[in-house]
């Protein structure tokens, strides 16, 4: 299992982990979170999130990898950096073929070419480099055909970050800001394996965020509802027709 992907997997288990963001320059603060509508029209605000997936400054869950690669939403640094996509590691460890247009699940990350070919960006989270990112992808259904024309689109269901503590205290209250009190927060760190944990949902989607002992780091997940459900059984579906291919 790589760095990158136990960091992410942090981000739904909350689990320790030891990782430290390098010093870039500012970067323009993040208007989506950071900068809520004024205070006569959070209600409003508030009432039609209800229904529709969270998004990641512009980025919604949901969408396709085709809506996401044409968007021009780059939430990275450097300047020039885009998204960059293969098969998911976890489908990778299943047999799945990398860079496959046949792929059932699928990891995007933010990066750019430099002198000595491609590197790894930094997503920017509440004006701060993030320490890891990525967005996955995965198809809602397996369908007939076997070409990647007789399958359902993949659609976003995972955007994950780690952060570190002071960018995710302002983003804590960013968001309280912005979608009112979370609807479940941990704060006792006393107790043994207890970490302070704040989650938004809505009908459709969450928000957590999650602060890691001793690494002065925190863990964002943004999560379409169902998703890990949703997953396993695109995983059973390529298996089953891999088996039957055979």
């Amino acid at each position: 299992m790589t760095p990158t992907r136990i960091a992410c997997t942090l981000a739904l288990v909350c689990s320790a982990l030891s990782l430290t963001v390098p010093a870039l320059p500012a970067v323009a603060r993040e208007p989506s979170a950071a900068a809520p509508a004024s205070k006569d029209g959070l209600p409003d605000v508030r009432r039609r999130a209800q229904d529709t997936p969270f998004a990641f400054r512009g980025i919604a869950l949901g969408i396709t990898l085709d809506e996401f690669r044409a968007g021009s939403k780059v939430r990275a640094t450097p300047v020039g950096s885009v998204p960059v996509c293969e098969t998911d590691v976890q489908a990778g460890a299943l047999g799945m073929r990398l860079k496959s247009h046949e792929s059932l699940t699928v990891a995007c990350r933010w990066a750019h070419r430099g002198d000595n070919g491609w590197a790894l960006s930094q997503a920017v989270v509440d004006g701060a480099p993030a320490a890891e990112h990525v967005l996955r992808f995965a198809r809602t259904e397996r369908q007939s055909g076997g070409q990647s024309g007789g399958q359902s689109p993949l659609r976003l269901y995972e955007i994950s970050f780690v952060i570190d503590e002071v960018t995710a205290e302002d983003l804590r209250d960013a968001l309280a800001e912005r979608y009112g009190p979370p609807r479940h927060a941990t704060q006792n760190v006393s107790a043994p394996g207890a970490l302070p944990v704040y989650v938004w949902e809505n009908a459709v989607s969450s928000i957590t965020l999650c602060f890691l002992p001793g690494t002065r780091n925190g863990t964002l997940t943004y999560l379409l509802k169902g998703s890990d459900a949703w997953v396993k059984s695109v995983v059973r579906q390529w298996q089953a027709s891999d088996a039957e291919a055979g």
